[in-house]
């Protein structure tokens, strides 16, 4: 058992056979991959990498299937617990540089390139030696949310550790307070529970909990408002965006090739093959401007969410945009971040009388009703943005009826 030291968990104990899953190339690469992906353009300290995430994510897996074996799920076997930590250890090598961004131009989502590096190579040839033959497939299926594990929860899930582990760290490392999780309290209150659907096991949360599960919907709101969906960030992003979709449109690069850069290779890379004011801009922080700005919560459910999902739609969109401003192709872009849940609806309560209970719309008496209130986070949180080259005054009325109409 070897110790890394780290400045979020402190002493992080890592085992022989995740330290030999480390040293493969893949799990390497994230060393070289930040966590937040443009953030560091406002917040500098956002340099933090996949890599330290990662080990967080393991390190806090180690330590809640530890309290549950304190609770006697003695049914549980100790490969699905070694399978389970494993996960947690490689749930983000899939990722592509600068984190999340191309998956919002229709890269495949980072859990399906994850399946080729975990299930053939080196990560392979470890897990099937140290594991088992069908080790791989079991991690890969963990990772997707896809395995009948009781122990799937803590890798993919409303509660997965992935998430708590993520939000403590870019809190600190970006220098806001809006991440605080009482990550003890939560972590110990984390129980296995029949589903009340289902029957079969699965990774909820005792009643006592409800107060840290309150306090993990705040900060990931507060984070999202701030530092993930932070204008500035968003207008990095969206011109990283369709600097990486020009050159894949260009021949320049392809998907395929896009998984096996670091953040900073990528760029060198697009500077050598594809430069273009666009990357030059975004190189030297020139980043585009707001001229019009709407929150999810003044929209109709649904309105624009083809931006995230339809780039020629938003691409055509953008042109004509543009051309009403009198700008050139290029010089302005939509952005409006792919939705998410700010909690998830299918977290089994353990009641103080022993039943169990799903968090859903209806709530629980005496505490507050999480669902419908992440909902409404959510929707102050999401805004629907114009980005321009240069800042200029634009009616903000024809805009939007010019993204309605499109």
């Amino acid at each position: 058992m070897e110790i890394i030291r780290d400045p979020i968990w402190n002493n992080i104990r890592v085992d022989s056979l995740a330290l030999e899953l480390v040293d493969t190339p893949v799990f390497q690469r994230l060393r070289y991959v930040r966590q937040l992906g443009l953030a560091y353009l406002v917040y500098p300290g956002a340099t933090h990498t996949r890599f330290e995430h990662a080990l967080g994510a393991y390190h806090l897996c180690r330590i809640a299937i530890g309290l549950l074996r304190e609770r006697g799920i003695a049914d549980v076997p100790e490969e699905e617990c070694t399978v389970t930590t494993i996960a947690a250890l490689l749930h983000d090598v899939g990722h592509y540089p600068f984190s999340h961004a191309l998956e919002e131009i229709g890269a495949t989502n980072h859990e399906e390139v994850a399946t080729a590096l975990v299930t053939t190579g080196p990560v392979a040839s470890i897990l099937r030696s140290r594991i088992g033959e069908n080790a791989p497939e079991r991690i890969i299926a963990l990772i997707r949310g896809e395995a009948d594990s009781p122990l799937q929860g803590l890798v993919s899930g409303s509660l997965d550790l992935d998430k708590i582990e993520y939000l403590k760290r870019d809190a600190h490392m970006c220098g806001v307070a809006y991440g605080e999780i009482d990550v003890d309290r939560l972590i110990n209150s984390m129980v296995l529970v029949g589903d009340p659907v289902t029957g079969l096991q699965t990774v909820g949360v005792a009643e006592k909990g409800l107060s840290a599960l309150e306090s993990l919907l705040f900060a990931k709101y507060q984070m999202y408002r701030n530092v993930y969906w932070h204008h500035a960030v968003r207008s990095a992003t969206a011109m990283y965006k369709r600097v990486v979709e020009d050159a894949c449109d260009s021949g320049t690069l392809t998907q395929g090739k896009l998984v096996s850069f670091t953040d900073e290779g990528l760029l060198y890379f697009l500077q050598d093959r594809a430069p273009s004011p666009l990357l030059a801009a975004l190189r030297s922080r020139h980043l585009f401007k707001r001229v019009a700005e709407w929150p999810a919560s003044e929209l109709d459910d649904g309105f624009g969410d083809w931006i995230g999902n339809d780039r020629k739609r938003t691409r055509a969109a953008e042109n004509a945009l543009g051309s009403m401003l009198g700008l050139k192709s290029g010089e302005l872009l939509l952005d409006y971040p792919e939705k998410t849940q700010m909690l998830g609806l299918d977290i089994a309560v353990l009641r103080r009388d022993a039943t169990v209970e799903t968090l859903t719309n209806r709530g629980i008496s005496g505490a507050i009703n999480l669902p419908r209130l992440s909902e409404e986070l959510y929707r102050s949180a999401r805004w629907l943005r114009v980005f321009t080259a240069r800042r200029l005054e634009a009616p903000a009325d024809e805009i939007m009826r010019s993204i309605a109409a499109s």
